[in-house]
């Protein structure tokens, strides 16, 4: 990566960040309950009312944490995926990681209460994993004695995994109570459900974790992108290294996954938006990708949130409105 190319990415991760801050404090101020940027600026500073503290910290600040969280982790889950799959195309959402991780969730509400303290640990992990589940599935699946693993049939197997495990989740859809299907309904739908700070606590070590690991690694991703051959050839255990960003990548998905509901397309454009942006190098790639997704999820949110639907429509819908567009134009360059 040469100066010029490096300072430009510099300057768009830079920009991304301040776009991202800038998109939060608007957001704060924009709800139901109208507040100006001095009356939040105010409550961020402890000095305002009861009724604006309970607006911004109990309702606004924590959703708005929770949409970047689960935008960054997507995001970053899609550009690790298209990397060590070699396929542009490739997302939790398509290779049936969401998948399983979405019918662990409904597992878990057809058969315990979705209120209550246990189910804020209960959820998360068994949605992790779901997630590992549909992973080890499809590696299996696709795996052929004494040969390598072809990208096409990793992406094709993930894709017949995803259908099945989709089938699963609504038959179990059609068989739970009113509030439950309710509930399953949005989860699937991308509906951020778990903006308490209890979750969110919980979530972001998680994701800022496995965000360094896999960051930690980016000249891993820059060799693997080559092809397993050149790979090899470079020094580069490609199993071992396979396994291990696959696991990360899975486990950042199926965390946001478990409190932001089955949120498609992002893991999918948010990397191919910041190729434009930076170029190939997986060391500003990783990032730019996921402040990308983060920002995404952040509008798309804000736009469920105030703008009057006649009804609540969650965050997923608007990203999936957003996205198709640019999927379809992807679909029609792909070879």
């Amino acid at each position: 990566m040469n100066v010029v190319k490096s300072h430009k990415a510099t300057i768009w991760i830079l920009s991304l960040i301040i776009l991202l801050i800038a998109g939060a404090i608007l957001s704060l101020n924009m709800g139901k309950v109208s507040l100006n940027p001095l009356e939040v600026f105010k409550v961020l500073l402890g000095q305002g009312p009861e009724e604006h503290n309970l607006v911004v910290y109990k309702f606004r600040l924590p959703r708005i944490v929770l949409a970047i969280l689960v935008g960054f982790g997507m995001a970053l889950a899609g550009a690790v995926m298209q990397a060590l799959l070699r396929n542009d195309l490739a997302d939790p959402g398509m290779l049936g990681i969401s998948s399983g991780s979405g019918l662990m969730v409904l597992l878990i509400i057809s058969t315990v209460s979705i209120q209550g303290t246990a189910i804020t640990l209960l959820l998360p992990s068994m949605a992790f994993l779901g997630g590992l589940l549909a992973a080890a599935l499809i590696y299996i699946l696709a795996y052929r004695k004494r040969r390598m693993i072809s990208s096409t049939r990793l992406v094709l197997t993930g894709v017949a995994i995803n259908m099945g495990f989709s089938a699963l989740s609504l038959f179990l859809t059609l068989k739970l109570d009113d509030q439950k299907y309710e509930f399953a309904q949005r989860w699937q739908a991308g509906y951020l459900w778990g903006d308490k700070w209890s979750y969110i606590s919980l979530l972001a070590p998680w994701v800022l974790l496995l965000f360094a690991y896999i960051l930690s690694n980016f000249r891993t991703l820059n060799v693997l992108v080559l092809g397993n051959e050149i790979s090899i050839g470079l020094g580069v255990a490609v199993k071992k290294k396979f396994l291990r960003l696959a696991i990360a990548a899975v486990g950042i998905a199926s965390g946001c996954v478990a409190l932001g509901g089955s949120i498609f397309f992002i893991g999918l454009i948010s990397p191919h938006v910041a190729r434009k942006l930076v170029g190939h190098d997986y060391k500003v790639l990783l990032p730019t990708s996921a402040l990308i997704g983060a920002l995404l999820l952040l509008v798309a949110d804000t736009i469920a949130r105030t703008v009057s639907f006649k009804s609540d429509i969650p965050a997923g819908i608007i990203v999936t409105m957003l996205s198709v567009p640019y999927f379809l134009y992807l679909l029609m360059r792909s070879k």
